[in-house]
């Protein structure tokens, strides 16, 4: 792979309410961050890997390449990205 700037892995645990997870989608797309969406209102199984990831019930849970963020904390997200 000739990926210049590979990038972590990035999963954000969402649902279509939560305006912070809206926020955070739009700042990935911003930044031109792949990231995989998990709509945690829909799906059970994924909503309790969220709870065993992070130990919470609250999104987004992001977890970039097996850090797990709780919130839109762009602080964290940039430097876990290496932004």
């Amino acid at each position: 792979m000739t990926d210049s700037k590979s990038q972590p892995r990035v999963i954000i645990f969402t649902t279509p309410t939560c305006t912070y997870c809206n926020m955070a989608k739009k700042y990935f797309r911003d930044k031109g961050v792949k990231f995989k969406d998990v709509d945690v209102s829909r799906d059970a199984a994924a909503a309790r890997d969220m709870v065993r990831r992070s130990g919470q019930q609250g999104v987004p849970v992001i977890d970039i390449g097996g850090k797990i963020i709780v919130g839109f904390d762009r602080s964290r997200i940039d430097k876990y990205l290496g932004l």
